[in-house]
């Protein structure tokens, strides 16, 4: 929805949101679509991954989430010595009752923060695969549910930087979305200065919307109309990664389901009853763009797989 359209939501759900994403941004500023892709992932059972230089509010976005909608909240902070067994939960012997008892670890949360994900062993970034995938870890043969509202957001530094670890192609195929912050303008950044002159807008913070109305919330973005025209749309921009010069790996069909269920929350989000091309295009990259792999030919030549998707978005016919 563009700034100068009025706010008219069709459905309560709607208006719900409207609510969220004006919450969540008394805290956050930026200067991209961050916010509302972020409400898109959560609302479409999806998962986050933030990458960005430190410092730009990657923490204080997923803080901030949690705190709008009063929601269980834990971090992780990923390091080179971090176990599975401090993600997952650890058996411990009780005395008393002269038997082991598991002891939870963090991911049994609602909003989880995997912090600088990429400075731990990929064997420990390994142990929120299952969780990701199919909301439920698995602990010394016995499976476990996750509440239905977990969301990961998971953050990272460049690859670039010293004492990091790129994340296996299976563990960015998890992720709903990537993208970045990035630096805000600079009269942005002078009111972030004038809103912390005496404390953090985090201890301001007030949810405004509860659990239950979330709950409402994904549901009703199941329900928005999308054509089949759109599907046949989807699919046709998923199958084109696969074939595109200088893409060796394509996107997976669970980016297809992914970009279904995101578009049709991205249309409750706009206040709209129906998912339109513009909404499918706007995604495209970050939801599709990392779990590509490019031959070695086009990393060397400095191809980026944001460049690949607007190619194939160019390409690809627009449904009428």
């Amino acid at each position: 929805m563009t700034s100068d359209q009025p706010d008219i939501y069709p459905s309560r759900e709607g208006a719900l949101l409207k609510q969220l994403k004006d919450n969540i941004e008394t805290v956050i500023r930026c200067n991209n679509e961050s916010v509302k892709w972020l409400l898109t992932a959560f609302i479409a059972g999806g998962h986050v991954l933030l990458e960005d230089v430190p410092g730009t509010g990657k923490t204080t976005l997923a803080k901030t989430l949690a705190g709008s909608i009063n929601a269980d909240f834990k971090r992780i902070q990923f390091t080179p010595d971090l176990l599975p067994s401090d993600i997952l939960g650890v058996s411990v012997y009780d005395q008393n009752s002269q038997d082991f008892r598991f002891r939870p670890g963090p991911i049994f949360t609602q909003i989880l923060l995997a912090d600088e994900i990429n400075r731990a062993s990929p064997r420990t970034q390994s142990a929120l695969l299952e969780a990701m995938a199919e909301n439920q870890v698995s602990v010394e043969g016995d499976r476990i549910e996750m509440d239905e509202l977990f969301f990961v957001v998971a953050t990272q530094n460049p690859v670039e930087f010293h004492g990091t670890y790129p994340l296996p192609e299976a563990q960015m195929d998890r992720f709903a979305m990537r993208f970045d912050l990035g630096y805000v303008s600079r009269e942005d950044e002078v009111k972030i200065l004038e809103a912390q002159k005496h404390e953090h807008p985090l201890t301001k913070l007030e949810a405004c919307t509860s659990l239950e109305d979330l709950r409402s919330i994904r549901k009703a973005a199941e329900n928005v109309r999308i054509s089949e025209e759109l599907k046949h749309y989807i699919v046709d921009l998923i199958a084109a990664t696969r074939k595109h010069p200088g893409i060796q790996m394509g996107a997976s069909p669970r980016a297809g389901i992914t970009m279904m269920k995101c578009s049709q929350a991205m249309a409750l989000i706009d206040g709209l009853e129906f998912v339109t091309p513009d909404i499918i295009q706007g995604l495209a990259i970050p939801i599709i763009a990392h779990r590509l792999a490019l031959d070695p030919e086009s990393q060397y030549s400095g191809t980026d797989a944001s460049e690949c998707i607007v190619e194939i978005l160019q390409d690809i016919p627009v449904p009428a």
